[in-house]
């Protein structure tokens, strides 16, 4: 390879990895900065129906339903749903024991949880006083105790549509190699508040979020629900906003293996999800959001290819000497170390290896979900991939 041509492959591959991780956040910044978008919020308490969809979630679900109770908010502004899709574990009796404080309990078929959700959306209306608000959690996130309050507040604002609240992940649980995945929420949380403050976020976190009823539309099976609701906010021409008091704590997966899986899943489904929501990928509609969307939800997710560039040209950059060589070989030992911290996960102890781990698993699950969106492959139904689920073993992923 001559030295022109190497300087143009690495130079490409280096501006396609900065384009989202980099430029992209310094133009967000100065958006948010000198232009930002003021939301009139306010102390209201209205009428909120909670949802939590579980498939089995024995293991988590009464500690989750005795959080939501602990909740501070009236309690005769919130109805709490659990939405059982096909749990076989004892979720669904562990539920209904908190039938009689206000819990309301749907036990479902297998459908996937996009079928859960809408079933319990369905149920939560025609039960008056209806709610005006639709709030959604995970069935193993555990909420601090003012973030209903928190996550509720922007609405009085009549031009929000939609509030993400923060998914934060537990420092006591998890492997080594969560600390990959902490760092990345720190990192999409700060970006989360300077979108908001340049008029709306991305999307929203399922473990943690909210709607106005009237905006909410039934996500499609073989896409992310949370995109999905989150996203028709915008589409309707209303905003989405964040929350940073409104907190959800999450325990990782418990292995690395299991923490890939759900990567791909969620992956894959999120590409399906930008495909259903493509309309808003048009400037002339959605304005800055129609960039935004395109950098953190398709461009990121294609960071792989230009990684594996740079990953290819390493021997030439070697040869090469100089600053070539320097790159070369920094590119060279953080794949290497990834990797090693991958095979040998006692290694992800050291905060350098459990970064470099978490960048190649993250970019090697978007290299399968790319393959899987080519090839036309549909994730339709999830199984549990956490500390004390049952159903990790087996799979309900529907394909066309």
């Amino acid at each position: 390879m001559s030295g022109t041509l190497l300087l143009a492959w690495v130079g490409l591959a280096l501006a396609a990895i900065a384009a989202p991780y980099l430029l992209y956040p310094l133009v967000l910044f100065a958006r948010a900065r000198l232009a930002p978008v003021p939301v009139a919020a306010a102390d209201d308490a209205p009428r909120v129906d909670l949802v939590i969809c579980a498939h089995d979630e024995a293991a988590s679900i009464g500690e989750r339903l005795e959080n939501a109770l602990a909740l501070d908010y009236p309690r005769d502004r919130l109805r709490i749903w659990v939405a059982s899709d096909g749990s076989t574990d004892g979720t669904v009796e562990i539920a209904r024991r908190f039938e009689g404080r206000g819990v309301h309990v749907l036990d479902l078929p297998r459908g996937g949880k996009a079928a859960a959700l809408a079933a319990a959306v369905e149920a939560s209306a025609a039960l008056e006083p209806t709610a005006d608000i639709l709030a959604f959690s995970d069935a193993n996130s555990l909420w601090t105790r003012g973030s209903m309050r928190a996550l509720v507040r922007p609405f009085a604002d009549e031009q929000v549509g939609g509030v993400a609240g923060d998914q934060r992940y537990d420092d006591g649980g998890g492997p080594d190699g969560a600390i990959g995945e902490r760092s990345y929420w720190s990192y999409d949380r700060v970006l989360k508040r300077w979108q908001s403050q340049a008029g709306n976020v991305v999307s929203s976190t399922g473990a943690i979020h909210a709607v106005r009823r009237a905006l909410f539309e039934p996500p499609p099976a073989d896409a992310t629900d949370d995109f999905m609701i989150s996203t028709g906010v915008i589409a309707r021409g209303r905003r989405l906003v964040f929350a940073p008091d409104a907190i959800a704590l999450e325990r990782p997966a418990e292995s690395g293996g299991g923490e890939f899986r759900r990567k791909v899943r969620i992956i894959t489904r999120g590409l399906r999800a930008v495909a259903y929501r493509r309309a808003l990928l048009d400037p002339r509609r959605t304005g800055l959001y129609a960039f935004e969307l395109a950098l953190h939800k398709l461009w990121r997710r294609l960071a792989f290819l230009p990684l594996a560039a740079l990953v290819l040209a390493a021997p030439a950059c070697l040869a090469a000497g100089g600053a070539l060589a320097l790159l070369g070989a920094g590119v060279l030992g953080a794949v290497g170390l990834g990797t090693a911290g991958l095979v040998w996960p006692g290694l992800a102890r050291l905060r350098p290896v459990a970064l470099a781990s978490y960048v190649v698993m993250v970019n090697a699950a978007c290299a399968v979900a790319t393959w899987n969106a080519v090839r036309g492959h549909r994730v339709a139904r999830w199984d549990t991939e956490r500390p004390g689920a049952s159903s990790t073993s087996s799979s309900t992923e529907a394909t066309s």
